[in-house]
């Protein structure tokens, strides 16, 4: 069985590929199954997003999509900038301009508490499909620290470690991110689905 994940981002694939390696025969980028496709993100939430990305992708290709929608939110910030986490200053995809307006919003401010969210969304050719979700906790620091991961990774500190998450070894992240735990959340629900398809198979 073959898996298209709804994404090019080589971080988020090497992470969903060591993940969810042992249940499919191959697992794609979009670039890697020669899809150009750009899904408009106009959900309301990240689950929205999530579904909606993998939805049309597996409806392109025929195959399993798989598509994921994350972003930081902080408390003291309303939830923003969430859904809109990548494009925050304005920019899709510009790391830097987003971590600087975040540390200047955050000037001045006391309540410094703040989490990953991630939504993750599998969907097969029939429509039917699998859902999970997943966060990662910590406090926003007052400068960049760290150079592993991406986006506002060196901006969450993460007291139990004493480091951000950009300091963190990338096997570590990867066991203890938003999106690790709502994959794995995800195997979970897959593995049960299959225990589920093969007690249906033994009682026929």
């Amino acid at each position: 069985m073959k898996l298209i994940i709804a994404s090019n981002n080589e971080h988020k694939l090497r992470e969903i590929k060591a993940i969810l390696n042992g249940f499919f025969d191959e697992i794609l980028s979009l670039g890697e199954a020669g899809i150009t496709h750009e899904t408009v993100e106009d959900g309301s939430t990240f689950l929205e997003n999530a579904l909606k990305k993998a939805r049309e992708i597996a409806q392109l290709s025929g195959c399993c999509a798989l598509a994921d929608d994350s972003g930081l939110c902080v408390d003291a910030l309303g939830g923003a900038p969430g859904i809109y986490s990548a494009r925050f200053s304005g920019v899709h995809g510009d790391d830097k301009a987003n971590n600087r307006l975040l540390l200047e919003k955050m000037q001045g401010v006391e309540d410094r508490r703040a989490h990953f969210a991630c939504a993750i969304a599998l969907v097969r050719p029939d429509g039917s499909c699998v859902t999970a979700e997943g966060a990662f906790h910590g406090l926003i620091t007052r400068e960049e620290r760290g150079s592993n991961g991406f986006g506002y990774d060196p901006l969450l500190y993460l007291p139990e470690y004493g480091c951000t998450s950009a300091e963190l070894p990338p096997e570590e992240k990867n066991r203890i991110s938003h999106r690790a735990k709502a994959l794995h959340a995800l195997v979970e629900k897959l593995r049960e689905e299959g225990s589920e398809g093969a007690a249906y198979a033994r009682q026929i």
